[in-house]
C-alpha cells in the first residue's frame, strides 16, 4: 500500500483509540499489532521510537543505540511541537519536523500493523516494512525484555 491510498484506509473510532489497548479493542486485532509512536528526548533532542503495542521501550537500549548520555520521555508540549500532533494521535510519519526514528524489530513479526492517523480517534493499517521505510526509521532492538 502506498501513501496515495493511505487516506482511504483510515478507520475512525468516535469512542477513541488513544491507547494501544483501546485501538486493539476497537480494531479487533492483537495488542502487538498496534504501532505506538513515542517521542523521547535523547540528550534533549527529540527522537521517535516506533514500538509494538504490547511492549514497552527500554530507554537504556535507546540510549545505547543513539550513543546518548541520557534518554527520557518527552513532555507533551515537546511531542506536539516536534510532531504537530498530541499524544495519543501521533502517527509514525508526516511530522512537523524531521527527527531521528528508531523502529523496534518486533513490528516486523506481523503482516500488518495499525498506527495512529493524527488523532486519538483514527488509525490506519500498513505493512511494517513499508511503515519503517516511510518513517525513515532505523531498525533496532529497543524493547524492554520481560522476565
Amino acid at each position: 500500500m502506498g501513501l496515495d491510498d493511505l487516506h482511504a484506509r483510515i478507520r475512525r473510532f468516535p469512542e477513541g483509540a488513544r491507547t494501544a489497548s483501546e485501538a486493539a479493542a476497537a480494531i479487533g486485532c492483537e495488542l502487538s499489532e498496534i504501532c505506538k509512536s513515542l517521542v523521547f528526548a535523547a540528550d534533549g533532542v527529540p527522537v521517535l521510537v516506533l514500538m509494538d503495542g504490547a511492549s514497552r521501550v527500554d530507554v537504556e537500549l535507546v540510549r545505547r543505540e543513539l550513543g546518548a548520555e541520557k534518554v527520557t520521555r518527552a513532555k507533551p508540549d515537546v511531542v506536539r511541537e516536534t510532531t504537530g500532533y498530541a499524544i495519543g494521535g501521533v502517527p509514525p510519519f508526516g511530522h512537523r519536523t524531521k527527527t531521528h526514528v528508531l523502529a523496534d524489530r518486533s513490528l516486523l513479526d506481523h503482516d500488518t500493523v495499525w498506527a495512529a492517523a493524527g488523532t486519538p480517534h483514527a488509525v490506519f493499517p500498513m505493512a511494517p516494512k513499508e511503515l519503517v521505510t516511510h518513517a525513515g526509521a532505523t531498525l533496532a532492538d529497543v524493547r524492554e525484555q520481560t522476565a
